[in-house]
């Protein structure tokens, strides 16, 4: 498979599997894109991690050096993608508004949070490993809200067929999932109940798993007038967490590194099944691949 085309499946299955019900208006996902690297590259050896940093890439010229290797993907956005990703955040005010939260109201809270992390962003030295990529020739690209997309459609199917009672159903349920598992078992980081009690009820649960960054933190009193009750989520801040403890909400961390572990790993075997062959994948810095095909 050519780069192009990988990119191409990339954004095509991150559109299928995006919150949003009007999918005929993603053109693309700011936060993903080619770094570094010529279209026409054919691709078979890849390095795959969560964060793809400086040290990555020199990881991957002593790779490439001893075995061979075609491509570096990134799951978190590098470079121009990163300068951008707040943009992505947008797709919340859909999540938001099926939650019950008004649709003004949603978009003008994201309006501000938006803003809020762009401020952040702004200052950033984004171009550090894309940079390190371009001086060592090596094809660089990352894919991060696609890759999320994955992840939320996947649990919110599985959450709604399985239907938990309490938390702690909740959570033995996200434990059968490879990625939660083998953090859980193998890196003591498995889902985790941070407000609540695992005897509660689940009640009406709402996923934070993709959108760029969490949303705003001024939305989960209106997320509780509308019959929200847990949150599922990557992560949570301490500001965010203060403001769910004002809405007494239920809060089960999944696991960030485990959450984009999974939406990776659903997005790499879609597009596998479009090649109809599989790719050499290499595991770094917190990627491990779970083939479900």
């Amino acid at each position: 498979m050519l780069l192009s085309e990988f990119y191409k499946y990339v954004v095509k299955f991150g559109v299928m599997h995006d919150p949003r019900e009007n999918k005929s208006a993603i053109k693309s996902f700011p936060d993903s894109a080619i770094l570094y690297g010529k279209p026409s590259t054919r691709i078979k050896n890849i390095l795959i991690g969560v964060d793809i940093e400086v040290g990555e890439i020199l990881l991957a010229e002593r790779i490439r050096s001893k075995q061979g290797l075609d491509l570096v993907i990134s799951h978190h956005p590098e470079g121009q993608a990163y300068a951008h990703f707040y943009e992505v955040m947008r797709l919340q005010v859909d999540i938001l508004s099926r939650a019950g939260v008004k649709f003004n109201a949603a978009r003008s809270y994201l309006d501000e949070r938006m803003r809020e992390v762009s401020r952040k962003v702004m200052p950033q030295n984004h171009m550090r490993p894309v940079d390190a990529a371009r001086i060592l020739d090596i094809p660089f690209m990352c894919m991060h809200t696609p890759a999320d997309n994955h992840a939320y459609s996947f649990l919110k199917k599985l959450l709604s067929e399985k239907k938990p009672n309490k938390i702690v159903d909740l959570i033995g349920i996200l434990n059968e999932i490879p990625e939660y598992k083998f953090a859980e078992k193998e890196l003591n980081l498995g889902p985790r109940l941070i407000l609540g009690n695992l005897k509660r009820p689940a009640g009406k649960i709402m996923l934070e798993m993709t959108g760029g960054t969490e949303g705003p933190k001024e939305i989960y009193g209106k997320l509780r007038d509308n019959g929200v009750r847990t949150l599922v989520c990557m992560h949570l801040s301490d500001e965010h967490l203060k403001k769910v403890k004002d809405a007494n909400l239920n809060v089960v961390i999944a696991g960030h590194i485990s959450s984009d572990n999974l939406g990776l790993n659903l997005l790499l075997d879609n597009i596998e099944k479009k090649a109809g062959e599989e790719f050499n994948t290499i595991n770094c810095s917190g990627f491990r691949r779970f083939r479900r095909i």
